[in-house]
Protein backbone atom coordinates (compact mmCIF):
# COMPACT_ATOMS: atom_id res chain seq x y z
CA UNK A 1 0.00 0.00 0.00
CA UNK A 2 1.39 2.93 -1.06
CA UNK A 3 2.18 5.40 2.00
CA UNK A 4 3.69 9.25 0.28
CA UNK A 5 7.33 8.16 0.67
CA UNK A 6 7.65 10.78 -2.20
CA UNK A 7 4.57 12.81 -2.27
CA UNK A 8 5.09 16.32 -3.48
CA UNK A 9 8.40 15.80 -5.18
CA UNK A 10 9.06 15.95 -9.08
CA UNK A 11 11.67 12.78 -10.51
CA UNK A 12 13.43 12.37 -13.36
CA UNK A 13 13.96 8.85 -14.64
CA UNK A 14 16.46 7.80 -17.72
CA UNK A 15 15.99 4.35 -19.31
CA UNK A 16 12.57 4.57 -17.89
CA UNK A 17 10.50 2.78 -20.78
CA UNK A 18 11.98 -0.25 -19.37
CA UNK A 19 14.03 -2.26 -16.45
CA UNK A 20 14.96 -0.25 -12.89
CA UNK A 21 13.91 2.65 -14.39
CA UNK A 22 10.55 1.51 -15.43
CA UNK A 23 9.79 0.01 -12.28
CA UNK A 24 11.32 3.02 -10.37
CA UNK A 25 8.93 5.49 -11.86
CA UNK A 26 5.93 3.59 -11.37
CA UNK A 27 6.85 3.21 -7.62
CA UNK A 28 7.94 7.06 -7.46
CA UNK A 29 4.33 7.69 -9.00
CA UNK A 30 2.58 5.51 -6.58
CA UNK A 31 4.35 6.96 -3.65
CA UNK A 32 3.09 10.77 -4.64
CA UNK A 33 5.65 11.49 -7.21
CA UNK A 34 5.34 13.56 -10.32
CA UNK A 35 7.66 11.81 -12.60
CA UNK A 36 9.06 12.27 -16.44
CA UNK A 37 10.26 9.20 -18.03
CA UNK A 38 12.80 9.57 -20.55
CA UNK A 39 14.34 7.41 -22.92
CA UNK A 40 15.13 6.62 -26.82
CA UNK A 41 12.43 4.09 -27.15
CA UNK A 42 9.43 6.40 -27.41
CA UNK A 43 6.84 3.80 -27.90
CA UNK A 44 7.51 1.69 -24.42
CA UNK A 45 8.76 5.39 -23.02
CA UNK A 46 4.75 6.58 -23.77
CA UNK A 47 3.46 2.90 -22.23
CA UNK A 48 5.02 3.88 -18.98
CA UNK A 49 3.54 7.26 -18.77
CA UNK A 50 0.15 6.30 -19.91
CA UNK A 51 -0.08 3.43 -17.08
CA UNK A 52 0.81 5.90 -14.76
CA UNK A 53 -1.19 8.60 -15.67
CA UNK A 54 -1.55 12.40 -15.35
CA UNK A 55 1.06 11.98 -12.62
CA UNK A 56 3.84 11.16 -15.63
CA UNK A 57 4.96 13.16 -18.42
CA UNK A 58 7.30 11.16 -21.28
CA UNK A 59 10.20 13.35 -23.32
CA UNK A 60 12.78 11.43 -25.65
CA UNK A 61 15.88 11.97 -24.71
CA UNK A 62 19.17 10.48 -25.72
CA UNK A 63 21.55 10.65 -22.57
CA UNK A 64 24.46 11.20 -24.41
CA UNK A 65 23.07 14.61 -25.79
CA UNK A 66 24.23 17.64 -23.80
CA UNK A 67 21.55 19.87 -25.98
CA UNK A 68 18.79 17.29 -25.02
CA UNK A 69 19.48 16.92 -21.15
CA UNK A 70 19.53 20.95 -21.24
CA UNK A 71 16.13 20.62 -23.03
CA UNK A 72 14.64 17.86 -20.78
CA UNK A 73 15.21 19.46 -17.68
CA UNK A 74 13.20 22.50 -18.74
CA UNK A 75 10.15 20.37 -19.76
CA UNK A 76 10.15 18.72 -16.66
CA UNK A 77 10.33 22.04 -14.69
CA UNK A 78 8.17 23.42 -16.62
CA UNK A 79 5.46 21.09 -16.75
CA UNK A 80 6.00 19.89 -12.82
CA UNK A 81 7.13 23.39 -11.45
CA UNK A 82 10.85 22.03 -10.01
CA UNK A 83 13.02 19.13 -9.77
CA UNK A 84 13.74 17.44 -6.45
CA UNK A 85 14.75 13.49 -7.53
CA UNK A 86 16.91 12.93 -10.54
CA UNK A 87 17.79 8.86 -11.37
CA UNK A 88 19.99 8.05 -14.09
CA UNK A 89 18.91 4.95 -15.18
CA UNK A 90 19.66 4.58 -18.98
CA UNK A 91 22.51 2.21 -19.86
CA UNK A 92 23.67 -0.82 -22.14
CA UNK A 93 26.06 -3.90 -21.15
CA UNK A 94 28.40 -5.56 -23.26
CA UNK A 95 30.60 -8.47 -22.27
CA UNK A 96 34.24 -8.65 -23.95
CA UNK A 97 37.58 -8.23 -23.10
CA UNK A 98 40.23 -6.15 -22.97
CA UNK A 99 41.61 -7.23 -26.49
CA UNK A 100 38.38 -7.98 -27.57
CA UNK A 101 36.76 -4.69 -27.38
CA UNK A 102 36.79 -2.00 -30.46
CA UNK A 103 37.39 1.56 -29.57
CA UNK A 104 34.17 2.74 -30.94
CA UNK A 105 32.16 -0.07 -28.69
CA UNK A 106 34.50 0.99 -25.44
CA UNK A 107 33.45 5.08 -26.59
CA UNK A 108 29.90 4.02 -26.44
CA UNK A 109 29.66 2.30 -23.54
CA UNK A 110 31.05 5.18 -21.71
CA UNK A 111 28.91 7.56 -23.56
CA UNK A 112 25.58 6.22 -22.47
CA UNK A 113 26.97 4.88 -18.97
CA UNK A 114 28.89 7.18 -17.57
CA UNK A 115 28.69 10.37 -19.92
CA UNK A 116 24.87 10.45 -19.57
CA UNK A 117 25.28 10.36 -15.92
CA UNK A 118 28.11 13.02 -16.15
CA UNK A 119 25.42 15.40 -18.04
CA UNK A 120 22.34 14.49 -15.97
CA UNK A 121 24.18 15.42 -12.40
CA UNK A 122 25.68 18.68 -14.32
CA UNK A 123 22.23 19.83 -15.75
CA UNK A 124 20.40 18.71 -13.17
CA UNK A 125 22.02 20.24 -9.80
CA UNK A 126 20.90 24.01 -10.34
CA UNK A 127 17.24 23.00 -11.19
CA UNK A 128 17.34 20.88 -7.94
CA UNK A 129 19.14 23.55 -6.03
CA UNK A 130 16.37 26.11 -7.03
CA UNK A 131 13.68 23.62 -5.80
CA UNK A 132 15.39 23.42 -2.56
CA UNK A 133 17.38 20.42 -3.23
CA UNK A 134 17.20 16.91 -3.27
CA UNK A 135 18.58 13.69 -4.24
CA UNK A 136 20.89 11.95 -7.55
CA UNK A 137 20.49 8.31 -7.46
CA UNK A 138 22.99 6.81 -10.12
CA UNK A 139 22.69 3.24 -11.40
CA UNK A 140 26.02 1.62 -11.33
CA UNK A 141 26.32 -2.23 -10.82
CA UNK A 142 28.17 -4.67 -8.47
CA UNK A 143 30.53 -4.64 -11.81
CA UNK A 144 30.88 -0.63 -10.89
CA UNK A 145 32.99 -2.89 -7.58
CA UNK A 146 33.77 -6.14 -8.58
CA UNK A 147 35.49 -6.87 -11.72
CA UNK A 148 34.97 -9.43 -14.70
CA UNK A 149 37.40 -11.01 -17.22
CA UNK A 150 34.91 -9.76 -20.22
CA UNK A 151 33.37 -6.95 -19.33
CA UNK A 152 36.21 -4.14 -19.64
CA UNK A 153 34.77 -1.03 -21.19
CA UNK A 154 30.78 -2.00 -18.58
CA UNK A 155 33.48 -2.69 -15.33
CA UNK A 156 35.03 1.11 -16.35
CA UNK A 157 31.58 3.23 -16.84
CA UNK A 158 30.37 1.60 -13.95
CA UNK A 159 33.14 2.19 -11.58
CA UNK A 160 33.29 5.35 -13.03
CA UNK A 161 29.76 6.15 -11.65
CA UNK A 162 30.26 5.18 -8.81
CA UNK A 163 33.03 7.52 -7.96
CA UNK A 164 31.62 10.12 -9.63
CA UNK A 165 28.50 9.54 -7.48
CA UNK A 166 31.32 10.56 -4.52
CA UNK A 167 32.35 13.67 -5.90
CA UNK A 168 29.22 14.91 -7.10
CA UNK A 169 28.20 14.30 -3.00
CA UNK A 170 30.71 16.11 -2.08
CA UNK A 171 30.81 18.87 -4.66
CA UNK A 172 26.83 19.62 -3.83
CA UNK A 173 27.66 19.24 0.09
CA UNK A 174 30.39 21.88 0.25
CA UNK A 175 28.09 24.47 -1.91
CA UNK A 176 24.95 23.92 0.76
CA UNK A 177 22.69 22.83 -2.25
CA UNK A 178 21.28 20.17 -0.08
CA UNK A 179 21.54 18.11 -2.70
CA UNK A 180 22.71 14.41 -2.24
CA UNK A 181 24.04 11.88 -4.61
CA UNK A 182 24.27 8.07 -4.06
CA UNK A 183 25.22 5.12 -6.56
CA UNK A 184 23.27 1.28 -6.79
CA UNK A 185 24.92 -1.52 -7.05
CA UNK A 186 22.84 -4.27 -8.23
CA UNK A 187 23.84 -7.48 -9.18
CA UNK A 188 21.78 -10.07 -12.25
CA UNK A 189 18.31 -8.14 -11.95
CA UNK A 190 15.69 -9.68 -14.42
CA UNK A 191 15.20 -6.54 -16.48
CA UNK A 192 15.89 -6.69 -20.71
CA UNK A 193 19.81 -5.96 -20.21
CA UNK A 194 19.93 -9.92 -19.39
CA UNK A 195 17.98 -10.72 -23.14
CA UNK A 196 21.49 -11.88 -24.57
CA UNK A 197 21.51 -14.56 -21.96
CA UNK A 198 18.00 -15.96 -22.36
CA UNK A 199 18.24 -15.64 -26.17
CA UNK A 200 21.38 -17.49 -25.68
CA UNK A 201 20.14 -20.20 -23.52
CA UNK A 202 16.80 -19.60 -23.23
CA UNK A 203 15.04 -17.64 -20.43
CA UNK A 204 14.60 -20.57 -17.30
CA UNK A 205 18.07 -22.16 -17.96
CA UNK A 206 20.01 -18.72 -18.40
CA UNK A 207 18.32 -17.58 -14.99
CA UNK A 208 19.60 -20.48 -12.87
CA UNK A 209 22.78 -20.24 -14.51
CA UNK A 210 23.26 -16.38 -13.07
CA UNK A 211 21.41 -17.49 -10.22
CA UNK A 212 23.61 -20.12 -9.59
CA UNK A 213 26.43 -17.26 -9.04
CA UNK A 214 24.08 -15.91 -6.40
CA UNK A 215 24.91 -16.91 -2.73
CA UNK A 216 20.58 -16.24 -1.91
CA UNK A 217 20.56 -18.71 -5.42
CA UNK A 218 18.36 -16.64 -7.98
CA UNK A 219 18.45 -13.50 -9.42
CA UNK A 220 16.66 -10.11 -8.53
CA UNK A 221 13.84 -8.57 -9.20
CA UNK A 222 13.28 -5.29 -10.20
CA UNK A 223 11.09 -4.21 -8.20
CA UNK A 224 13.74 -4.97 -5.04
CA UNK A 225 15.95 -2.35 -6.38
CA UNK A 226 13.64 -0.07 -7.23
CA UNK A 227 12.92 0.19 -3.21
CA UNK A 228 16.13 0.53 -2.33
CA UNK A 229 16.22 3.41 -5.02
CA UNK A 230 13.33 4.98 -3.38
CA UNK A 231 14.74 5.49 -0.08
CA UNK A 232 18.00 7.14 -1.56
CA UNK A 233 15.17 9.40 -2.92
CA UNK A 234 13.06 9.97 -0.22
CA UNK A 235 13.46 12.15 2.58
CA UNK A 236 14.02 8.73 4.60
CA UNK A 237 17.54 8.82 3.59
CA UNK A 238 18.42 12.75 4.57
CA UNK A 239 21.72 12.18 6.02
CA UNK A 240 22.93 9.70 3.02
CA UNK A 241 25.53 11.10 0.57
CA UNK A 242 28.46 9.88 -1.16
CA UNK A 243 27.29 6.30 -0.58
CA UNK A 244 26.92 3.29 -2.41
CA UNK A 245 23.65 0.66 -2.07
CA UNK A 246 25.08 -2.52 -3.19
CA UNK A 247 22.13 -4.80 -3.95
CA UNK A 248 23.71 -8.03 -4.93
CA UNK A 249 22.24 -11.10 -3.41
CA UNK A 250 25.75 -11.52 -1.28
CA UNK A 251 28.00 -11.56 -4.39
CA UNK A 252 30.60 -8.81 -2.63
CA UNK A 253 30.41 -10.76 0.55
CA UNK A 254 32.50 -14.11 -0.48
Amino acid sequence: MASGRVAGKVALVTGGASGLGRESAILFAREGAKVAITDINDEAGRAVADEIGEAAIFVPHDVTSEQQWIEVIETTVTRFGGLNILVNSAGIGLGKSVEDIELEEWRRVHAIDLDGVFLGCKHAIPAMAKSGGGSIVNISSIAGIIAGHNMAAYNSAKAGVRHLSKSVALHCARKGYNIRCNSVHPTFIDTPILDRHKAKFGAEEALSKLGRQVPLGRVGRPEEVAYGILYLASDESSFTTGSELVMDGGISAM
